[in-house]
């Protein structure tokens, strides 16, 4: 009975507890938000087919690989420093949200010119696909969108505003398909009119979340000041991203690579009906990553850590039962052209669960033991895995290879952190 009681109050504490009151937040927004994101890429599966889904796929990913790289860190070291600063210190917080949106706009102007000038190459060398130069060009464009998206979002992370933070992601994407919705109406839906809506309502969002924003922060001085803080502390970080964001993609570009683009449709396909997962992955870092910031004492940190990793295996427990679910919905969901995609689907949400369950491990390294350096060279591990494996595999088994390879990547970056982590805690202990 004492066992009983000592559960049910624990169930009860987490139920009561502020964490579990925003991630439900920050879930239910995520939930939305992935359901009009999914409904964006069915409509534009179903209506461009697989062929020309899997070039529009193939730009969007080159699209957010760019932005991932250009953000040099900056998102994570906004949520790390407003997080710590914003109401101890407002207008040191300021200065580090000024400095991220000045890198921010340097990186994309920097980006664009050269994106513009080498689309073409880019297209025929890195990919053997003429029709992806466009495309191209117009994702060059949309990192600009991406990149000033992202700096609100972490911004009102940082902050701890999470209703705005899921208002304005639910409304870009709302926005999204409702244009689209409307293209189809008049006739005038194709690849390239797909590709500038998926890129313009970033823009859009960014300006939304500006007015959110404290204006006070664009009229604060010295930001220069916090450079060297912001700066050492993200060129982990940063040469993190750089690697995990190629190793993380390396999927679709050795599959565009290796693939015809009907195939690359299919994978396609299956990746978005997971997409859900790493959008959890977002809402329940979003609410993770500020208190594993701001817990200074050891034993609040385990107890925390132990309850969000709970909270993690019994989400990622519903998803395993919904697989079958899923599985079957995919040819009414896509058509029937996308019946090849069901055995890569499976593989593929198994692999993005065990990404679910890593996020408390994953913020503990960042937020509490302030040590991104471990991540940049776990991403060179996962980085030489999915290169050999990903192309091996995906030559064998085509893209029920690059299901696989995805799986085992997540495997490596969930199980090195978790080793990491309990060996710090085992060293402190003693």
């Amino acid at each position: 009975m004492d066992q009983l009681r000592k559960l049910v109050n624990g169930i009860r504490s987490l139920l009561n507890s502020a964490t579990f009151r925003q991630s439900t937040i920050t879930f239910s927004g995520t939930a939305i938000n992935g359901l009009l994101g999914a409904v964006f890429y069915i409509l534009v599966a179903r209506f461009l087919g697989p062929s020309s889904f899997g070039i529009l796929i193939v730009a969007i990913t080159f699209l957010t690989l760019l932005s991932d790289v250009g953000d040099l860190g900056t998102d994570t070291g906004l949520v790390n420093f407003v997080g710590r600063y914003i109401r101890r210190k407002p207008i040191k917080a300021y200065r580090f949200l000024k400095l991220g949106l000045k890198i921010k706009l340097i990186v994309w102007l920097i980006v664009l010119t050269v994106g513009f000038v080498f689309a073409d190459q880019i297209a025929l060398l890195l990919f053997k696909k003429y029709e992806l130069t466009n495309p191209l060009r117009l994702a060059f464009f949309g990192v600009g969108g991406f990149l000033f998206f992202s700096f609100v979002t972490h911004a009102l992370q940082g902050m701890q505003k999470f209703w705005a933070w899921s208002g304005i992601q639910i409304g870009t994407n709302a926005a999204r398909v409702v244009i689209i919705l409307i293209l189809l109406v008049f006739g005038i839906f194709d690849l390239t009119s797909t590709l500038t809506v998926y890129i313009a309502t970033p823009f859009l969002g960014f300006l939304v979340g500006m007015s959110i924003l404290p204006k006070k922060f664009l009229r604060v001085g010295k930001e220069i000041s916090v450079a060297a803080e912001f700066f050492h502390y993200n060129k982990w970080v940063a040469a993190f991203t750089l690697v995990a964001a190629v190793s993380s993609r390396l999927d679709t570009f050795i599959s565009a690579r290796l693939l015809s683009a009907f195939e690359v449709g299919l994978y396609s396909a299956a990746s978005q009906l997971t997409v859900i997962i790493p959008q959890i992955v977002v809402a329940m870092g979003t609410v993770i990553s500020p208190k594993m910031a701001s817990t200074g004492n050891r034993q609040a940190f385990v107890k925390y850590l132990k309850k969000t990793q709970v909270m993690m295996l019994g989400i990622s427990l519903l998803g395993i039962i919904s697989i079958p679910v899923l599985a079957f919905l995919v040819p009414y969901i896509f058509g029937s052209e996308y019946l090849g995609s069901i055995p890569i689907f499976v593989i593929l949400f198994l692999g993005e669960l065990i990404f679910l369950i890593s996020v408390p491990v994953h913020s503990a390294v960042f937020y509490y033991f302030s040590f991104p350096r471990l991540f940049f060279w776990l991403s060179l591990v996962h980085l030489t895995v999915t290169v050999l494996g990903g192309w091996y595999l995906i030559s064998l088994y085509g893209a029920l290879g690059a299901a696989y390879i995805v799986a085992i990547g997540n495997i490596v970056n969930f199980l090195i952190p978790a080793l990491w982590v309990l060996k710090k805690l085992k060293i402190k202990s003693k």
